[in-house]
């Protein structure tokens, strides 16, 4: 694309009775097959923010199918097509692909699921400057996923809030202020992937590590893209504890800077004073400003703004006091074993056993009676019997 161009992102409308034929359509108005070739390996990202269901926290099942189904409809094969995901210290693979009803959508349409905790990491040297992961955070080289190297890669975000992508890194201060937190997108998709799942380190610089995660990926995948669902989208204490906002978008975009931007404002955010996407703006990775982003499809998503609150959740906000604020003097014990015994333990005590089965389960009791909660509950939660998952450990 001529450096003058404007980046486009394409937004389209939807409903859960139309929402497979809408992504198609999406990903024709993207003319996505001139960048993604049937013959050439393509990676989906999903996105995986907690072993349970909940809505807007994972990429939804119809986000799933519908991108697979397109991609099969358009000649690709699917051992050409490798959906992949990692863990992390808060979440499992195994349950959140029952959770979130993947196995049999990557079961329906015969392709791969990689499962990143079983694949090889390389060490990787930048050959662009990096900002922070191979000075603060990995001083002693970082690694990432040999099986990534060299293959096209599509995201499947999606709309959300998230505690962690408002501040600079560093401490707080009076020159950093504290933040409750800014969104997650297409560019924060790569950090369940690229990394390996004690990635949890990177948090203290958070906005700076995306950055990078950027510039790693232009160098190593061919082509670039985001498939973003908004269909349900998440407000509040992101990126798990939040309130379901039915918006009725999904959108497509190959700079995942403006892809990001994009996502902000519709949120109710600037984009531009969000740190991680002016930073990424003013490194030239991408354009964060949404005055010189041009929208095809639906263009009066230019005009939404659906007011969008950032929480910090207890776990999100005790985190940070560590990393970066007050209680910073307990940061040491992070690295040691006390780490599982303590924060991880925490997160599941506090997430998956109390929010989930009160504030949790009643949010989701409501969204199941609207379209949405009522599609999820048609897909399939189990694989048939006499067929499996292409699990595969790749080279």
């Amino acid at each position: 694309m001529p450096a003058k161009e404007k980046p486009q992102i394409f937004v389209k409308k939807t409903s859960s009775k139309t929402i497979i034929d809408d992504y198609a359509k999406l990903m024709e108005l993207a003319n996505y097959t001139k960048f993604f070739s049937p013959e050439q390996k393509t990676l989906v990202k999903l996105n995986l923010s907690w072993s349970k269901y909940y809505p807007a926290c994972s990429s939804p099942p119809w986000q799933v199918e519908g991108v697979l189904k397109k991609m099969k409809d358009d000649g690709f094969s699917g051992k050409n097509i490798f959906t992949c995901e990692n863990r992390t210290v808060v979440t499992n693979i195994a349950k959140g692909l029952k959770g979130n009803k993947w196995s049999p959508i990557i079961t329906k349409y015969n392709t791969y699921f990689v499962p990143l905790t079983r694949v090889k990491f390389t060490p990787f040297k930048s050959k662009l400057p990096l900002m922070v992961l191979d000075s603060k955070i990995f001083p002693e080289g970082f690694s990432i996923p040999q099986f990534y190297i060299g293959k096209n890669m599509i995201h499947l975000p999606t709309f959300k809030t998230h505690g962690h992508t408002g501040s600079m890194g560093g401490d707080f201060d009076h020159h950093n202020h504290e933040s409750a937190g800014g969104i997650t997108c297409s560019i924060k998709n790569s950090f369940g992937g690229l990394l390996t799942k004690r990635r949890h380190f990177s948090h203290q610089y958070m906005s700076e590590v995306l950055v990078d995660l950027l510039t790693i990926q232009k160098q190593i995948h061919p082509s670039l893209m985001a498939i973003v669902d908004g269909t349900v989208a998440g407000d509040g204490a992101g990126p798990r504890c939040m309130m379901p906002r039915i918006k009725n978008y999904i959108m497509a975009g190959y700079d995942q800077v403006a892809v990001d931007a994009i996502a902000a404002k519709m949120m109710g955010f600037d984009p531009m004073k969000l740190p991680f996407i002016k930073l990424c703006h003013d490194a030239g990775l991408g354009c964060g400003d949404p005055d010189q982003i041009e929208i095809i499809g639906d263009e009066d998503a230019k005009d939404e703004d659906w007011k969008f609150n950032v929480e910090r959740s207890l776990v999100v906000w005790g985190d940070q006091q560590v990393r970066k604020g007050k209680l910073k003097f307990l940061e040491p014990l992070m690295h040691t074993f006390l780490f599982n015994l303590g924060p991880v333990m925490l997160s599941a005590i506090y997430h998956d056993l109390f929010w989930y089965n009160t504030i949790g389960k009643q949010r989701i009791k409501k969204y199941n009676t609207t379209e949405w909660g009522r599609l999820f509950k048609q897909y399939p939660s189990s694989i048939p019997n006499g067929q499996r998952l292409n699990l595969i450990r790749p080279e």
